[in-house]
């Protein structure tokens, strides 16, 4: 496999489900339907993916689904992350059987205390070491309550199958301080789209962004216009979907962001329990921030 191209948006896609079971053809729709909207590639099996309600054997088949439907251009990431090395090993080794050309791996926290730099390293290093596919680090702080240092992602980053970081606080100084100690082939991308001018513009690659699979042209269109050095466009297009991202991410998460891709004709559907949809009230106040945002959005019936 040659090196894997990050330069661009990646929607860590929604994991659709009927009836509480995963419904794979409306997967398969969502994906058809991303891949024509520009975007580098897919991530699933992400915190948006609900990927820790999944079961195994459900990780697979979705990894595989993806993989199948996908442009042969699109890059394919599976999020294999385990609480234990062993697991983790097992299951990228896995995913990767089944079409994932990445990993993106959490870090794991259940212990956290005890998830020291040192414990990390070593981590990650013997999971690259085994690991067929390339690995990138998953900086998520508000699920794991850990943040990988610069100096920790600065060490990983020299291990030759550790090919990036996603940074999903939206924090630029940490993220120019990944940069600054990294090699220019290391691939450190954002995970929050009201970052993304501020960090495309700091010379991160791309960015996994849960927006985009409400707004992927969107999210393209940004990237698209910073790399051509059309600041005013991309500025004025980032200051339109602050607040969208706002309610979809951060204010009521994966819940919210189902509901905004039924009011856009993709199929979001349900979440899975213990998850609950989002309630009425609340759909409208996401379907009016939406229409601000020019999306035009079908309004919800309840």
């Amino acid at each position: 496999m040659g090196l894997l191209d990050f330069d661009g948006i990646i929607p860590p896609i929604a994991t659709p489900f009927e009836n509480d079971r995963v419904a794979y053809g409306k997967l398969a729709e969502n994906v058809e339907r991303w891949c024509q909207s520009g975007i580098k590639g897919l991530l699933a099996l992400g915190s948006n993916g609900e990927c820790v309600y999944l079961s195994e054997k459900e990780k697979l088949k979705v990894v595989e689904t993806v993989a199948a439907l996908a442009p042969k251009d699109a890059v394919i990431l599976a999020g294999t992350g385990c609480e234990s090395t062993g697991e983790t090993i097992r299951l990228t080794k896995a995913c990767a059987d089944h079409g994932a050309q990445a990993a993106l791996v959490v870090t794991p926290c259940y212990y956290g205390g005890q998830m020291t730099p040192e414990v990390l390293i070593r981590h990650y290093e013997d999971l690259a070491d085994q690991s067929p596919i390339p690995i990138l680090l998953y900086n998520v702080e508000k699920f794991t309550h850990l943040s990988l240092n610069p100096d920790t992602v600065i060490r990983l980053s020299r291990h030759p199958n550790i090919v990036g970081i996603k940074e999903s606080s939206g924090n630029v100084a940490q993220l120019g301080a990944y940069l600054d100690g990294t090699s220019n082939d290391f691939n450190v991308l954002v995970g929050t789209a009201s970052a993304l001018f501020a960090a495309i513009s700091l010379g991160c690659r791309g960015g996994i962004l849960a927006l985009a699979n409400v707004a992927p042209q969107a999210c393209v269109d940004i990237h698209r216009l910073l790399r051509q050095g059309n600041y005013d466009d991309a500025r004025k297009l980032q200051l339109k979907f602050l607040s969208l991202n706002k309610g979809i991410t951060a204010t009521y998460g994966v819940s919210g962001l189902k509901a905004a891709m039924d009011m856009v004709g993709y199929y979001g559907g349900d979440p899975r329990p213990p998850l609950m949809p989002l309630a009425g009230k609340d759909r409208l106040v996401l379907y009016e921030i939406m229409q601000m945002a020019g999306l035009k959005p079908e309004k919800p019936a309840y």
